[in-house]
């Protein structure tokens, strides 16, 4: 195998290392499982030969021109926040960091477009675009710690994609390297053929993305808050098929199941200071998660659901004038009737104050012998209710489950799952080889039953290597129209080879 250092002497200027740190940094994203290992002391199980940090769309090409005929693998890096094994290299592999690329090369008020290189960071982004006037209207949970080109590469939804859609929605063009070494502008046709669909979501494994030519929109300058609490999950995802059908566009509507809706009341944020209320501690919660079917049936139950206070709407309205206003009293009236409870406008402005408020409860469960994962799946309308039903059926089976709606469209919507597990510790007293056995378990049968109930396996945290055993059996011929893009694309087979279909299945 060719050294870094061939690589650094083929492409002039190309900031390269080797260093044994550097390998072990970049020898992973955030998928959870990669934590269990963590926890046993393994750290990087797959550190990559090297890692490089171009700083032009015409170096990446070189590094690609390099890398084709020797074979070597190369893996696309963002900012490391996804959580599906996006990034897992093998240690002939040469990590391609993209944060370099990172400037804003054009904003156009006028049309309404701007352009950003692929390791443009989400909140320096969005801010740039405030101070023109305007934002992209692409809010993921992620935004401080992932990028546009991030976005892209996994299809990715913003919390606000009810109003402004998903990043495919936004994108115009896009710049990118194919496995060829060629540079490429791909537009996006409104008539006759389009490769920028087939780009947008292939995680890398078409071509390395270097800039986007993105949609964007004045910022808001009102908002209508207002939340609604149902007697059941079911009434309350009614109540936002409703909306959308009827032609509102909330920015923001996100149903919370009971368990998680009383979550979301009690909030887990610093406030003043103070830190918040000391939840269930690890060893009451592995006590709890010994027998997971019966603690899930219960919170379940019509009972469980009264006395959690039933499931949470919380919906939010912007734009430029009062028509935001004139949607909410929609929204309302068909929430009222179809059963909602009227909570005010508090649930909905405290979501808007903690949007990007992240849990740093998850370290400690996982010191203490626990694991939490999050599974997010979309179908249509007609079959939402058996996609809940069987996902949360096998995943209950093995783990303590709960999930929100946070993504809703007139023909259907995302359901997004959040799970605990654990499993007893071996005789020396370890976690981690069980946790991993209740952990695959869960997930194997959690992906047959999405397939099962017709619904997707990934709607915005793209597939990786969690998805990708079972990505065949929902795409079906969509398969073959991968391998014949993926020869044309990258015919040398280089690019992050095993994410969204496992290796093998492209030969």
């Amino acid at each position: 195998m060719p050294a870094a250092s061939d690589l650094a002497r083929a492409v002039p200027g190309l900031r390269v290392s080797d260093d044994a740190a550097d390998r072990v940094t970049y020898s992973r994203d955030l998928w959870p499982r990669h934590h269990m290992a963590v926890r046993a002391g393994d750290v990087a199980k797959n550190p990559p030969r090297a890692i490089v940090w171009p700083t032009t769309a015409d170096q990446v090409a070189a590094i690609v021109r390099w890398a084709g005929p020797r074979g070597v693998p190369l893996v696309p890096f963002g900012a490391g926040s996804g959580v599906c094994a996006g990034v897992f290299p093998s240690r002939e592999s040469i990590i391609v960091d993209l944060k370099r690329m990172a400037a804003v090369r054009d904003v156009d008020v006028k049309r309404g477009t701007v352009t950003a290189e692929a390791g443009a960071m989400g909140v320096p982004f969005e801010l740039g675009l405030n101070r023109h006037g305007l934002t992209l209207g692409h809010f993921p949970s992620s935004i401080l710690c992932s990028t546009v080109g991030g976005w892209v590469a996994a299809r990715s939804a913003g919390q606000a994609s009810g109003f402004y859609g998903k990043i495919e929605d936004m994108v115009l063009g896009l710049e990118c390297v194919t496995g060829r070494g060629d540079v490429v502008y791909l537009p996006h046709r409104t008539q006759g053929p389009s490769l920028v669909p087939m780009v947008v979501g292939s995680e890398g494994t078409l071509a390395i993305l270097t800039a986007a030519k993105l949609r964007v929109h004045p910022a808001p300058t009102v908002r209508s808050f207002r939340a609604w609490s149902f007697p059941s999950t079911r009434h309350g995802w009614e109540a936002m098929r409703a909306m959308f059908q009827a032609g509102l566009r909330p920015a923001i509507a996100r149903l919370y199941d009971p368990f998680d809706a009383m979550l979301a009341r009690r909030g887990s944020v610093k406030k003043d200071g103070k830190k918040p209320a000391p939840g269930m501690g690890a060893g009451a919660l592995r006590s709890m998660l010994k027998n997971p079917r019966l603690v899930n049936e219960l919170l379940e139950s019509r009972l469980g659901a009264k006395a959690l206070g039933g499931s949470l709407l919380v919906v939010i309205f912007e734009g430029q004038d009062d028509g935001a206003h004139e949607d909410m009293l929609r929204a309302r009236a068909l929430a009222e009737a179809m059963g909602g409870y009227d909570e005010g406008e508090l649930p909905a402005r405290k979501w808007l104050e903690h949007r990007y408020s992240v849990s740093y409860r998850q370290a400690p469960l996982f010191r203490e012998g626990l694991f939490v994962d999050t599974m997010e799946v979309a179908a249509k309308w007609s079959s939402l209710g058996d996609l809940y039903d069987g996902v949360r059926r096998a995943l209950g089976k093995h783990v303590f489950v709960m999930a929100h709606f946070s993504h809703a469209y007139p023909d259907g919507c995302c359901i997004y799952f959040s799970f605990a597990g654990t499993a007893a510790p071996d005789a020396k007293g370890a976690w981690d080889t069980r946790c991993e056995e209740t952990y695959d378990r869960a997930w194997r049968s959690a992906l047959v039953a999405a397939v099962d109930a017709g619904g997707t396996l990934a709607h915005h945290h793209g597939a990786g290597r969690s998805k990708a055993p079972r990505l065949p059996a929902e795409l079906g011929v969509g398969l073959d129209l991968f391998r014949a893009a993926k020869r044309a694309f990258d015919p040398y087979a280089i690019l992050n080879p095993g994410a969204l279909v496992p290796e093998g299945a492209v030969p």
